[in-house]
């Protein structure tokens, strides 16, 4: 009887070993079953975020392959309403004409979805002794217009506080390009809708923003939180009520900072679809734990837990 346990025992091991053979090869099957070619077009600003949670994607589905083409959150939403993609990456909500020039196309709206949270920050050089400004103030630095309420503009550090003895006098601006959802936050964020100045200098990524100003006692600029190094320092600017707020990931995540956004991805999903499973999956990942993981690998403040759950339903 003992003997007869043994080689039933044996025989059930077996048979369990199999079994869980069985399910893993199944479960790797169904893994690498997924593949294609996925298409993004859009934000220059996320083109690093986008790009790692392709490796991301591809390292777990081998076959699925992102190709993205980073023209510009602008690029965005012409690709999808031409069918040139089904997911457009942008670091600004789309217009209402944009929106509405997809929905003339395709008789719905795009689906919408936040994937991170961001901020623009102002910056001066390292050494610049300037600490925190106010919403007029950026406004009359950087526009021509004055729409946020101040008096006048602002050209020369002298007339700053805590630069009267910074040793320079004009300022040299720099900021995004046209294409650039950056540019256009900006503007209708810290400027009123206002419009820029012509001198400001204007550059095709936030990385070469950083680099001017790090490389210019002289210079203010804008750019992404994301891109935040020593050799430049993030102005704390103030809110509604006077408090001096820092970006920091704490405040951007709470959205106290004044200049903080969400980044979002556009999805052209008609009512009633499901999307390719190589789209399903890309987007899974982006709300997943790791997905968020590597949004703060990228310089990004991940999304709060509730906020992710928040997030339209998608099929």
């Amino acid at each position: 009887m003992k003997s007869y346990r043994i080689r039933r025992g044996h025989k059930y091991r077996w048979l369990l070993m199999g079994w869980l053979m069985l399910t893993t090869t199944l479960a790797s099957a169904q893994t690498t079953a997924i593949g294609g070619t996925l298409g993004a077009v859009g934000s220059d600003t996320m083109a690093g975020l986008v790009l790692r949670w392709g490796e991301a994607l591809s390292a777990r589905y081998p076959d699925i392959t992102l190709q993205f083409q980073a023209g510009g959150s602008a690029s965005a939403p012409p690709a999808l309403v031409a069918g040139t993609t089904r997911l457009a990456p942008m670091s600004r909500p789309m217009t209402s004409d944009e929106r509405q020039q997809f929905i003339d196309r395709y008789g719905y709206p795009p689906l919408e979805l936040r994937v991170a949270r961001d901020a623009l920050v102002v910056v001066v050089h390292r050494h610049n002794p300037l600490d925190a400004l106010t919403h007029q103030q950026v406004d009359a630095i950087f526009s021509t217009t004055l729409t946020c309420g101040a008096s006048q503009p602002i050209r020369r550090w002298s007339t700053l506080p805590d630069t009267a003895e910074w040793p320079f006098g004009h300022i040299a601006l720099h900021g995004r390009n046209l294409a650039s959802g950056t540019h256009g936050l900006f503007q209708s964020s810290a400027l009123c809708n206002g419009q820029f100045r012509r001198d400001i200098s204007e550059h095709p990524g936030s990385s070469a923003v950083i680099a001017a100003v790090g490389e210019s006692p002289n210079a203010m600029g804008y750019a992404g939180y994301n891109h935040l190094n020593p050799m430049v320092k993030g102005l704390r600017l103030l809110d509604a009520q006077g408090n001096a707020i820092a970006p920091s990931i704490a405040a951007i995540q709470r959205d106290e900072y004044p200049l903080s956004r969400y980044l979002y991805l556009y999805v052209n999903l008609p009512p009633g679809d499901t999307l390719p499973p190589a789209e399903q999956a890309f987007i899974s990942l982006v709300f997943s734990d790791k997905g968020q993981q590597i949004v703060q690998a990228a310089g990004f403040v991940p999304l709060p837990e509730q906020r992710r759950d928040a997030q339209p339903q998608w099929p």
